[in-house]
């Protein structure tokens, strides 16, 4: 039993979600004020010159009626002896529906007026319904011009605030999302809302419009037939509600198929050589042609149930147009109605019943848009790990002591901490080695130095600053980090080096680029630092990717510097220029050097030995050997085997 309440109240929130995932959508239109307003105001316009259309044709049928019977009653009356138009008179009048006290010579007046009047009505009639025409084209034009200016203006706005947030998200929200599921949210979850605002919404009020005045000039005009037509309002209304319940989560049920199908179609292409490579590609196209038949499957079964309600819905208006055919006729039969206001009242039907039919495509637009806007706003509304605090200071310029209190860190949803009460102090001007087989934890250290993450406990400090005190621009800005993972932008060479300092001159950039042994290939291309970079860099070389991103990280000066096996894709010839650069540019500053090579580290002023998380021994290589056995085997299995295969 309380599990099911428990179900019920977590569906109830996912509908109250999804209403308001739309709702803050449509609040992004507030920011433009005027602008915003005026599909709407020119929607007004157009759908009233719609409405008086019928009015209209309505003049004109009567004109053409009242002439039409005016010239066959004179003709019938010029033929009538005198000594039978006495007899006949009465019937007269009563057929044309004129007072029964008319005499003979006042109704021939009444006649000769409506026929010379007939013509200039219809004139009349045809040129309003003209200048209406143009007046609803104009204003259409007007409505969706705006409409649409806003709608990208919308997108533009939610596009960019995705982007932002994306960016401010920790890593730990990155290690749990896929690149291409935060993608979609992006593009096309984007433009389902940005078609809904644009379109839908603007179609929603028009309907609303038009049915509330359509409704008004039928009671106006005939309530009889008015009642008739009612019944289908609500029927249609009901079938709506129904059909857009079931529809929402189907929905989301398609964008979460079609965020699968963009996060396969995204690693295949980011990992396109290793398929080939491995001749993977008829695996690869299976498991891609899974995820479109999932998101197919999924596709249709929405059109499975959106194929049953047009129908429906048209079965519902075609039956209220029989009932109002019926009845009017009646009216016709019994000259209470003319053939005017039964095409007049036939019209404004049309005009009722087409919103109603609006409304399947509303629902269909209306159900992805806030399918989709939920799952912008989940990205929106995700809290990041690392924040500054509201009373974070900008951390000065910093000497470069850094220390590590008893920390210990699990990943989030981790189980055993990947750092165990990790305790080292980094002097100014230090160069800290870390060195240990995968997974000991080395990376994390230096994850943990520019606040990527925060640790679960103990604390780090720069210059006695904790570094979740101060604010994380002022910290980042201060060191300079190469990843073992390197990461290029498409762009020229000096763009990519000058990527944290853009303002940064040619002879800055070549600067960074000679002391990280980078200047010579880039002088070897034709192009020199304007020579473009592929995607990822893939047109440079490993140890060219390697060497520019080292560059690029000392172009910043940083008074603190990490290394994570940098030197893991050059040669041993170009290791050895970029460690004599980098023991010059080195000097005082604080640097942390990851190396799998001890050959690497055995200079540094502090080497920490790191094994399952924990710090197993510290201290420079000379002392490490004579008292760390774990560093004596390292060395051993690295240099005398190195030694013995030369």
């Amino acid at each position: 039993m309380q599990a099911t309440m428990t179900q019920t109240s977590s569906r109830r929130r996912e509908r109250t979600k999804s209403s308001g995932g739309i709702g803050r959508a449509i609040k992004y239109l507030t920011r433009y004020k005027r602008q915003a307003a005026l599909p709407y105001v020119f929607l007004i316009i157009a759908t009233l010159s719609q409405l008086a259309v019928p009015r209209m044709i309505r003049n004109v049928i009567d004109a053409v009626t009242s002439g039409f019977l005016a010239s066959q009653v004179l003709e019938a009356l010029d033929k009538i002896p005198a000594q039978f138009m006495g007899a006949a008179l009465p019937k007269i009048l009563e057929a044309t529906g004129n007072p029964s006290s008319m005499t003979a010579d006042q109704l021939t007046a009444a006649l000769e007026t409506n026929l010379t009047h007939a013509p200039q009505a219809l004139i009349t009639a045809l040129v309003a319904i003209i200048g209406f025409a143009l007046l609803r084209g104009l204003f259409s034009f007007l409505q969706a011009f705006w409409a649409e200016k806003n709608s990208q203006s919308v997108a533009y706005d939610l596009r960019n605030d995705l982007y932002a947030k994306i960016q401010q998200l920790s890593f730990a929200y990155h290690d749990k999302n896929q690149t291409g599921q935060l993608m979609i949210r992006a593009t096309d979850d984007v433009e389902k809302v940005r078609l809904f605002i644009g379109q839908g919404l603007l179609q929603l009020v028009g309907a609303v419009i038009l049915l509330s005045g359509t409704v008004i000039i039928l009671f106006s005009s005939n309530v009889a037939l008015a009642w008739t037509a009612m019944p289908i309002l609500p029927i249609a209304i009901v079938l709506f509600g129904v059909f857009s319940s079931l529809a929402q989560p189907m929905f989301k049920k398609v964008q979460q198929k079609l965020s699968t199908l963009n996060t396969v179609l995204q690693e295949n292409l980011a990992g396109i050589k290793v398929i080939k490579s491995f001749t993977r590609e008829k695996e690869q196209q299976t498991k891609f042609r899974a995820a479109a038949d999932d998101t197919m499957n999924q596709a249709i079964a929405v059109n499975r149930l959106f194929t049953f309600l047009f129908p429906l819905v048209f079965l519902t208006a075609n039956l209220g147009q029989a009932t109002i055919l019926y009845v009017g006729g009646k009216q016709i039969i019994a000259g209470t109605l003319t053939i005017g206001a039964w095409q007049e009242f036939s019209l404004y039907l049309m005009y009722l019943f087409f919103p109603i039919m609006m409304f399947g495509m509303i629902v269909t637009q209306m159900g992805q848009a806030a399918a989709s806007a939920d799952r912008i706003f989940e990205i929106l509304d995700a809290k990041s790990d690392i924040l500054d605090k509201p009373d974070a200071i900008k951390l000065p310029a910093v000497n470069g002591d850094v220390k590590f209190e008893n920390v210990t860190f699990r990943y989030v949803g981790g189980g055993e901490p990947v750092l165990k009460n990790v305790s080292f102090e980094a002097k100014p001007g230090e160069t800290i080695a870390l060195l240990g087989a995968t997974g000991s934890g080395k990376t994390s250290i230096i994850n943990l130095l520019p606040r990527f993450y925060d640790p679960s406990e103990g604390r780090i400090t720069i210059d006695g600053n904790d570094l979740r005190d101060v604010t994380l621009d002022s910290l980042r800005s201060q060191i300079g980090i190469v990843l073992q993972e390197t990461t290029l932008f498409s762009g020229t060479i000096a763009e990519n080096i000058a990527f944290g300092k853009p303002e940064a001159t040619l002879d800055e950039i070549q600067a960074a680029a000679k002391a990280a042994a980078a200047h010579d290939f880039i002088m070897s291309f034709p192009e020199g630092y304007s020579t473009h970079v592929g995607e990822r860099g893939t047109t440079l070389s490993g140890g060219q990717k390697q060497r520019v991103a080292i560059a690029r990280a000392l172009l910043l000066d940083p008074r603190i510097l990490i290394l994570d096996d940098s030197t893991s894709s050059v040669d041993i010839a170009t290791e050895s220029h970029i460690q004599e650069a980098l023991e010059t540019l080195m000097t005082g500053r604080t640097s942390f050097v990851i190396a799998q090579r001890i050959s690497t580290v055995m200079n540094a002023d502090k080497i920490l030995v790191l094994e399952k998380g924990e710090v197993v021994a510290q201290g420079k290589h000379a002392q490490l050997m004579e008292e760390e056995p774990i560093y004596a085997e390292i060395y051993n299995s690295q240099i005398l085997v190195h030694e013995h295969e030369k």
